[in-house]
């Protein structure tokens, strides 16, 4: 395949972390050069853990993992456990890991890997963005080897852990806000489209027929305590869908703000009417999907994991 898009992918595994990767490990024109946890669903020693199941279970055992922040910049650390189980990702017996971490940590992991790129590259984060703000206080210098930041979080419709503020965003609202300011272009896939990207319960059932890859996916998306009506979000794997099929989502460019504190803290405020950003714009916010594709997408990456799983033995 000619166009293979490097990354780095920054994690918190998580269910739908989880399928997001088994995605991303396997699909042809992805190339993950740098793999990172973060606290997030649960602590970090569990989803670097997760991590390391998943690249095993793929014989992906070549892709760098690193072990990233343990806690937020400055708030309280409080897990998704209630959402993604005790281990992040319950439901599914593992092989026994056989990978093991970077001796380096997240941030410096990533600087490593900017700074030897050819040219800049994309950082792709569905938990928390502890690692990616450390980065960029840490390394300003490396702004210029970022492609695109591709982020699931934030929404401008309305919150999941309060009335206002998705997950990953409440988590370390400040890191965040750094991110947000950082200059570098940011695509925004938030609530406002994974909320309507559901996975039917029955197309969830049907996948466990798939092969073992299938099985691992069912058994992980049934233990999923996040759930709507019409089916399951996977919220994180909209970030692979975006990068490799941009076409589902309409999206529009806004200026985005963090609001750090107080009790609408971790939520996302767009200037849809232009009031305060004076025309200029920091993020490319996804704010429709559509939802038959992804659908029809998603299950089309199934066989392609097995074959990369059994062509890798």
């Amino acid at each position: 395949m000619n166009n293979i898009t490097p990354i780095i992918l920054d994690m918190d595994p998580g269910i739908d972390d989880a399928v997001a990767l088994s995605i991303a490990l396997t699909h042809p024109a992805i190339d993950i050069k740098l793999l990172t946890s973060v606290a997030g669903n649960v602590s970090v020693d569990k989803t670097t853990n997760n991590l390391l199941k998943l690249t095993t279970f793929f014989n992906k055992t070549n892709v760098p993992v690193a072990s990233g922040a343990s806690a937020p910049l400055k708030k309280p650390f409080v897990d998704a456990s209630y959402i993604h189980g005790k281990s992040g990702m319950p439901g599914y017996d593992f092989p026994q890991v056989t990978a093991k971490t970077l001796p380096v940590d997240a941030t410096t992991a990533m600087a490593q890997v900017l700074s030897m790129s050819p040219e800049p590259m994309t950082i792709v984060a569905t938990g928390s963005y502890t690692n990616i703000a450390l980065l960029i206080q840490q390394h300003p210098e490396l702004l210029k080897q970022i492609k695109q930041f591709v982020l699931m979080g934030g929404s401008l419709s309305g919150g999941n852990v309060s009335s206002v503020a998705e997950f990953n965003v409440f988590t370390d609202p400040d890191a965040a806000d750094i991110v947000f300011k950082s200059g570098v272009p940011i695509v925004m896939i938030g609530l406002d489209v994974t909320l309507k990207a559901l996975l039917p319960l029955k197309t969830i059932d049907n996948v466990a027929h798939i092969g073992e890859s299938g099985s691992m996916l069912q058994k992980l998306m049934t233990a999923y305590g996040d759930s709507e009506p019409g089916g399951k979000p996977m919220h994180d794997v909209n970030t692979i869908c975006y990068l490799l099929k941009p076409e589902f989502y309409t999206t529009k460019d806004y200026w985005v703000d963090v609001i750090t504190n107080g009790p609408a803290a971790g939520a996302t405020i767009a200037d849809t009417q232009n009031r305060w950003s004076n025309g200029k714009v920091n993020a490319k916010v996804a704010v429709d999907i559509d939802v038959q594709a992804f659908e029809d997408w998603f299950l089309e990456q199934i066989p392609v994991m097995n074959q990369s799983r059994e062509g890798a033995i």
